[in-house]
């Protein structure tokens, strides 16, 4: 195993809203930086439209490291519901092959979850659901890893359970953290509130570190655009925000879970400045 393992955690880039600028950068610290992986926790597109998908490919294409990618729930299809229930990852089609991709590399396993189903008994499907299967499917893979393989989980949606406010946010999500955690994951990557976060989740099975991304889009919440950048060195796994505007790490993790990402803003509508959520703890304690 090298020195020194790296992965670029990406997330919510939103073809359709995207941020050029950061996506720019962005591919160009991967071109300079080389990460052994990168991992896009899912919103690849705002509207699941093809010339967004079709924008994705080409981004996504023009990267010469190996990605997995996590579908998120404005990857389905909202619109054309007979494509939505029967193949919700249709649009996919073009880079089917790196959609919930297992990648494993110097003793690091990217082991996708999905959060996604097509429709829910709740009137808000942006939020996520963890179906049997998809728990089983994870389990599975992590199970069958080889000796001494460490697993990071990659997933859309937060795994929290209920939110700030007692709201709802990953049905199944407590169960699926504590069947992690009894695997001793080094982490669950995701995204979704477009706000980066550290944190260390406590279970009946034992701890689970949640790791969430930022946004690479203009449907940012409280944060600048960002990535995060991820090392491991066969002993820590350490975790940074990475962005353009010059705020430390420690400023771009949110101490909580936020409840969702916020609406995108109309054409022509200004940004609200950006304000940074200070933390009082150190990321993942």
């Amino acid at each position: 195993m090298s020195d020194k393992l790296t992965i670029f955690h990406l997330s919510d880039i939103h073809f359709g809203i995207e941020d050029n600028r950061a996506l720019d950068w962005v591919k160009a610290e991967i071109a300079a930086r080389r990460p052994d992986a990168v991992a896009i926790t899912g919103d690849l597109t705002m509207r699941a439209r093809r010339h967004e998908f079709a924008a994705a490919e080409k981004w996504i294409r023009s990267i010469d490291v190996p990605v997995t990618i996590e579908p998120g729930n404005h990857d389905l299809p909202g619109y054309h519901l007979p494509i939505r229930y029967l193949n919700p990852l249709s649009r996919f089609e073009a880079f089917r092959e790196l959609v919930e991709r297992r990648l494993e590399v110097d003793g690091i396993a990217l082991v996708p979850l999905n959060t996604n189903v097509p429709a829910q008994p709740r009137l808000n499907w942006s939020k996520g659901w963890i179906t049997p299967h998809a728990l089983d499917d994870c389990l599975a893979q992590i199970d069958a890893l080889p000796s001494g393989t460490r697993a990071l989980v990659t997933a859309h949606h937060p795994l929290r359970e209920a939110g700030t406010h007692g709201t709802a946010l990953t049905r199944n999500g407590a169960k699926a953290l504590e069947e992690l955690a009894r695997r001793n994951v080094l982490g669950v990557l995701s995204g979704h509130v477009h706000d980066a976060f550290d944190i260390m989740e406590q279970t009946p099975g034992g701890p689970v570190r949640m790791i969430g991304a930022g946004t690479l889009s203009h449907r940012i919440r409280s944060t600048p655009a960002s990535f995060n950048e991820l090392t491991w060195d066969g002993a820590t796994l350490s975790v940074t925000a990475r962005n353009m505007e010059g705020v430390s790490s420690h400023d771009m993790m949110v101490e909580e879970v936020p409840e969702d990402a916020m609406p995108p803003r109309e054409e022509g509508e200004p940004v609200a400045p950006v304000h940074h959520i200070p933390r009082t703890d150190p990321p993942g304690e």
